[in-house]
């Protein structure tokens, strides 16, 4: 059974500010939920329509699709939800390639980003404290449990960009060719906000400027995707990294 104060607790997580007062956020959906009941993080409790998870260290408290409609922030709800709590976060590993994300702000784009990250093989990601909360229900949703996987870090990127010592590739229109230059085994590569770019405060720090080039006969389409983007160039980096080894 559903009770008010959970009802309420669990819809006040929408927004950031209860989040981090009650140290709380949502994950739903079966699948994820599996995976991330098997992971480190702490589950409170778990609601569902049925009692599908095979785990008796969490508490599971079947309701009615009625009740899952009420707390789901999915227009179509899917079977069940946890009430996690956020862990506290770990100390950075800048070693390897590491995505730097200045002040992302669509949580489609921050979740895919964590996503592509998993895929690629790349462990850390560090954000500007700008940037959509990790935490964000639609983030959580479009890393596809991804976020159990990638370590993501709220930072001072200034601060960090001053004591790193390898290089720092920078996404800009007119930065070099990627397919024409050598990839750096360790790095950071810098990602910037969708409508605005690398903000002014980053850009004395970026060691190398780089770009995606445009194939296309018309050359009308402004810019990429920042996701997409990332796909791309994390893709691009991988190929180099293969061809040097």
């Amino acid at each position: 059974m559903l009770t008010n104060s959970d009802s309420k607790l669990i819809n006040s997580l929408v927004k950031k500010k209860f989040r981090q007062k009650y140290n709380k956020f949502t994950v739903e959906g079966v699948k994820i939920i599996d995976e991330l009941i098997k992971s480190p993080f702490r589950i409170d409790k778990i609601y569902t329509t049925s009692a599908i998870f095979n785990s008796k260290s969490v508490e599971q408290i079947l309701i009615s699709e009625n009740e899952l409609k009420k707390i789901s922030q999915l227009v179509q709800p899917n079977t069940a939800l946890a009430l996690c709590e956020i862990p506290q976060q770990k100390k950075m590993n800048l070693n390897g390639l590491v995505i730097a994300l200045d002040d992302i702000r669509d949580p489609g784009n921050l979740g895919t980003i964590i996503r592509l990250a998993d895929w690629f093989g790349i462990e850390q990601i560090i954000c500007s404290y700008e940037t959509v909360d990790i935490y964000n229900s639609k983030v959580i949703q479009a890393t596809m449990g991804s976020f159990l996987r990638v370590q993501v870090n709220y930072v001072d990127l200034k601060e960090v960009f001053s004591t790193y010592k390898n290089p720092i590739l920078g996404t800009f229109m007119d930065g070099k060719n990627i397919y024409k230059m050598d990839f750096p085994s360790d790095a950071i590569l810098l990602m910037g906000n969708e409508a605005n770019g690398i903000s002014d405060e980053l850009i004395p720090f970026v060691s190398h400027r780089i770009t995606i080039p445009r194939f296309g006969k018309l050359q009308q389409t402004e810019s990429l995707n920042v996701a997409m983007a990332t796909g791309i160039l994390l893709s691009e980096f991988n190929s180099a990294q293969i061809k040097k080894s």
